[in-house]
Parts: C-alpha cells; sequence; structure tokens
C-alpha cells in the first residue's frame, strides 16, 4: 500500500525525521509508538501527505507520489487526529461531507451516515449540533467521518489522548471490532504501548527521529531488541495483551 525509503525531514536545522524507511502492506495495522517528540506524528503527516519530506521517496499502491498527490491518491486516505476537528454544523453533515464532495447520491448519504454513526455508538446524535457533543461522542463521530469513506488507508494520530479512561476503553473496544471487521489498513499513532497491543498487529518504536524497532506488539514486549526499546517498553512490560484483558501481568 505505501512504500517510504530513506524519508528525511528537517525544519530549519533541527532534524525532526532521519532514514526512514518504512512499508505498510494491504490489511496491515501498524502501531507507531515512542516518546514525545521521537517523531511518530510527524511520520504519520508525512505517509498521509499532509506534510513533505526534506529528501527521500514515497510510492502509494505502487505509484510513486510527487510534490503533487493527486485527488484520486487523497480520496483513498482519511486521517483522525487527536482532537476531532469537526465542522461547525450537524453531525449529519460533518459525516456526509466527504460523500457530498464525491457527488454520493443522497438516499445513499443519508443510509452510510447512519450505518456508521450507529456502528460507533452515536447513531443518537445524528441531527445533533457537533458543538453539543462530549468528547468521547466527538471522536466516534470523526472517526464515522473517516470510514464512511471506505479508505484504503486509514490514518489515526493519537484519536483516544484527549478522552477519560471509561471513554477511552470504551472506543477502543468498538474500534477494535470495527477494523477487525473491516480489514482496514491502518497506521495508529500512540504513546500508550497499551493501545498497540489492543489493536496492532505490528509494533514500530521511534526515537529521536529515527524506527528503532518493528515487529509484532507482544514479542516486542517480550523480547526488545536492543536496550533503547527495553527502555522505553519496561514500563508497559506490566500491561501485556490477552484476549479477555490486556492489564494482566507478564509471566517471567
Amino acid at each position: 500500500m505505501i512504500t517510504a525509503q530513506n524519508i528525511n525531514w528537517r525544519v530549519r536545522k533541527k532534524i525532526i525525521l532521519q532514514n526512514i524507511d518504512f512499508s505498510l502492506q494491504k490489511g496491515e495495522l501498524a502501531g507507531l509508538v515512542g516518546p514525545n517528540g521521537s517523531g511518530k506524528s510527524s511520520l504519520l503527516k508525512i505517509l498521509s501527505f499532509l506534510q513533505r519530506p526534506t529528501s527521500g521517496t514515497i510510492q502509494f499502491q505502487g505509484m510513486p507520489v510527487g510534490n503533487r498527490v493527486s485527488i484520486d491518491i487523497r480520496r483513498k486516505i482519511a486521517v483522525v487526529f487527536q482532537e476531532p476537528l469537526l465542522f461547525n454544523t450537524t453531525v449529519f453533515e460533518n459525516v456526509a461531507s466527504g460523500l457530498k464532495m464525491r457527488r454520493t447520491p443522497k438516499d445513499e448519504i443519508r443510509l452510510l451516515c447512519e450505518t456508521w454513526l450507529n456502528r460507533f455508538g452515536v447513531g443518537h446524535v445524528i441531527e445533533q449540533h457537533a458543538r453539543s457533543l462530549s468528547g468521547g461522542e466527538a471522536q466516534r463521530v470523526s472517526l464515522a467521518r473517516a470510514f464512511v469513506l471506505d479508505p484504503d488507508v486509514l490514518f489515526l494520530d493519537e484519536p483516544f489522548s484527549a478522552l477519560d479512561a471509561p471513554a477511552k476503553e470504551s472506543l477502543v473496544t468498538d474500534l477494535q471490532s470495527i477494523l477487525q471487521t473491516t480489514g482496514t489498513t491502518t497506521v495508529l499513532v500512540s504513546h500508550d504501548y497499551r493501545d498497540i497491543l489492543r489493536l496492532a498487529n505490528r509494533a514500530l518504536v521511534m526515537q529521536n527521529g529515527r524506527l528503532i524497532a518493528d515487529g509484532a506488539p507482544l514479542a516486542l514486549l517480550n523480547h526488545p531488541p536492543n536496550e533503547q526499546v527495553a527502555d522505553f517498553l519496561r514500563h508497559w512490560r506490566n500491561f501485556p495483551e490477552t484476549v479477555d484483558n490486556p492489564f494482566v501481568y507478564l509471566q517471567p
């Protein structure tokens, strides 16, 4: 789906990303994780074509992408940020916005919006104004707005970090079920390794603008490949993945 080679990004004299090689296969759920300032959100912006790298090449579905990204490519991706960034209008108009730009028939728009809002448990707010929503409701609407477009690749940039613990747990559970059902190719950025354990089948650890590890989430947790990764993951060894409870302790 995406191949990035030798990606570097500098802002003035500051190095943000350096020598990044990254590939994403269809159906993969890749989690970018690392401490604050490690470059994970910056890499997501470049992979989603919201930012151009200083140097390096990117291919999308086998085709090189230059400085000008085509509308066709942009229509194949969707991005959800930490803040929902909803428009100042109703929930329905928010979720329908992308479909209207694609000139989808009105009846189909209504059906798709209702379907995805219901799947995220917020079908009852369809006629409410976006500003009346709670934080959890707003993020669910933002995710529905992304999924309604049936993207080839979905980018999630810290989508849970602004939520309180109950709202986050509920949303993570629902999103986990939806991603398993749809098989949507996804890149998830998080500073919380528990999110990666729950949602991703691949973990990439970043530090100081570099990728320092790439592997199965639980395997990296149990067998970190180097001291940098071990130091970062040491805290999360108390929170391994299980099917029923992601918060039990690892066995020695």
